[in-house]
């Protein structure tokens, strides 16, 4: 006997699943993980600011003001600014530090950069480099990155703030929040 899925070929609309969320256990040891400024840095960047591994690669050193505490992440079609907060700022003055000191004379105008990127003639930015990262803490980037901005859409329920504080699209910010309170968006248009 052959059985036919009579479901084949149906299209449905699109089923909101909500990333998966990481235990407050996992999160704690995090950034304890990290072995040096260049890991801290990075680590925040995801854990705290959301940032892509994309949106890393491309930071130039001039996107970095320490002295108005702010982050410019360039994006296709537009900039968002990051207002560094105490451990943020930290971690970027210590990773500007080791860098300056490492690399006194690269050219490269990446602020993430790394042994290679740091002589390479054609400026190219960093690598894969970031999965490496998050490998000891038995998360990866995505998922931390996911996590930060379903916590955030828990605590406000305003698909604006997501899209200010993360620098995300109209259509991300409301899959979060429709993702975090499905029985107050359950009525919204679509």
């Amino acid at each position: 006997m052959i059985f036919r899925d009579p479901t084949r070929g149906l299209v449905f609309a699109g089923i909101n699943k909500p990333p998966p969320s990481v235990p407050s256990d996992r999160l704690a040891g995090v950034l304890s993980q990290a072995r040096n400024d260049f890991q801290r840095f990075v680590m925040v960047l995801v854990c705290v600011h959301a940032l892509s591994g994309t949106d890393m690669r491309h930071l130039l050193l001039t996107d970095l003001d320490l002295p108005r505490e702010r982050l410019f992440v360039r994006r296709p079609g537009k900039r968002h600014i990051i207002y560094l907060d105490e451990l943020t700022y930290h971690c970027a003055s210590a990773w500007f530090r080791e860098r300056h000191r490492r690399w006194p004379v690269t050219t490269n105008p990446h602020l993430l950069i790394n042994r290679w990127t740091a002589v390479d003639t054609t400026h190219s930015p960093i690598g894969t480099t970031f999965t490496n990262i998050f490998r000891p803490t038995g998360l990866t980037m995505p998922t931390l990155r996911q996590d930060r901005i379903r916590d955030e859409a828990f605590k406000v329920a305003d698909p604006l703030h997501l899209m200010r504080l993360f620098g995300i699209s109209s259509q991300t910010a409301m899959r979060y929040i429709t993702a975090a309170y499905p029985e107050r968006t359950a009525k919204l248009p679509r």
